[in-house]
């Protein structure tokens, strides 16, 4: 271990990580006892480097990245996505998460053709890698933004909620006059993120402990033990 690349990494001499607890799939449990792939990374990344770990929890993504560009910590875990790319930098994806869509039974959205259209309102979690995928991507929409999609969808009366595929589904699960639409309108690339600037050397540490960490079956493990049943990101190119 380079004596440097762990004064970049942690350079309180504590790895403080960013977890988004707003991401049930990735981190479970709460802010005292959390759980889940990204508290299992940062804890074998301080043990790799040698350093305690700080685990510091938030219920938003909005407000995870906010920890790590205002400086109360060193490093997040986050969807990969361009407007973040300006204050973050990323390793490859180690997880993929799907994007679906939520609609009333006797709606007439049938198709991700159909969702964006004039007069189409759709709930969004603020700040998520949904929210920033929609508001860029569907031109016709009308993008609503919330504490939670779902809440916003039902509270406002909205034709459409978008969200993680494995929350969205237990939704519609508990509701029988909703269905999701099929197939995905996105697939989620979640990856470990530091500031911009930070040492070269620091990014490319953390690109091999991601890509160590997938082919080793250390993710697939964490995954299994959380019970979350998505996909490990294959191998970057290169």
């Amino acid at each position: 271990m380079d004596d440097d690349v762990r004064r970049e990494l942690a350079p309180t001499g504590v790895l403080r990580a960013s977890i988004n607890l707003g991401n049930s799939v990735l981190a479970q449990g709460s802010p005292s006892q959390p759980s889940g792939v990204s508290v299992d990374l940062a804890l074998e990344l301080g043990r790799r480097l040698d350093v305690p770990v700080d685990v510091l929890c938030f219920d938003a993504a909005r407000k995870s990245l906010a920890a790590v560009v205002d400086g109360a910590a060193d490093l997040c875990f986050l969807a990969i996505d361009p407007a973040r790319a300006e204050v973050l930098a990323f390793t490859a994806a180690y997880a993929l998460i799907e994007g679906v869509f939520a609609v009333p039974r006797d709606s007439s959205i049938r198709t991700l053709g159909d969702v964006d259209r004039p007069g189409i309102r759709i709930g969004v979690k603020q700040g998520s890698a949904y929210d920033l995928f929609l508001s860029r991507e569907y031109r016709r929409a009308e993008v609503v933004r919330g504490e939670e999609g779902t809440q916003a969808f039902q509270d406002l009366g909205l034709e459409v909620a978008a969200g993680i595929r494995q929350p969205i589904t237990a939704f519609v699960a508990a509701d029988p006059t909703l269905r999701i639409i099929e197939p995905p309108f996105m697939q989620i690339e979640q990856a470990i993120a530091i500031p911009v600037g930070r040492p070269v050397s620091a990014l490319r540490y953390l690109r091999d402990f991601v890509e160590d960490v997938k082919a080793s079956g250390f993710v697939a493990e964490s995954l299994l033990r959380s019970g979350q049943d998505i996909e490990v990101a294959p191998a970057a190119d290169g």
